[in-house]
């Protein structure tokens, strides 16, 4: 069983930058490949960027490429996405997502779950 934390979500102007973190609680997180997803209001929850178990192997969608950046520290059980950049269309819940094996762009893949961190964006 893993239990996932976010945290860091704000309000943040747009241009500007936030950085949002999920702890995960476990003795074999490295053992996970974990996904950044979020969604807005009225919409449906959209894959954002996944990191491999190593770290090696990242991946995002093309519309936060050049200004997301995922990384992970398992020394730590945290997954971090960096934004910069922001824009107003990038308000959303995130939710992180843990799953064994390789990375995956798909929601239902996904084995855990946590409770979301709300990032807004001002214009």
């Amino acid at each position: 069983q893993v239990q996932l934390v976010e945290s860091g979500g704000e309000l943040v102007q747009a241009g500007g930058s936030l950085r949002v973190s999920c702890a995960a609680s476990g003795r074999t997180f490295s053992s996970y490949a974990m996904g950044w997803f979020r969604q807005a209001p009225g919409k449906k929850r959209e894959f954002v960027a996944s990191i491999s178990g190593n770290g090696r192997g990242t991946y995002y969608t093309d519309s936060v490429k050049g200004r997301f950046t995922i990384s992970r520290d398992n020394s730590k059980n945290t997954v971090y996405l960096q934004m910069s950049t922001l824009k107003p269309e990038d308000t959303a819940v995130y939710y992180c997502a843990a799953k064994l094996g390789i990375q995956s762009v798909i929601p239902p893949s996904y084995d855990y779950w946590g409770q979301g961190t709300q990032v807004t964006v001002s214009s």
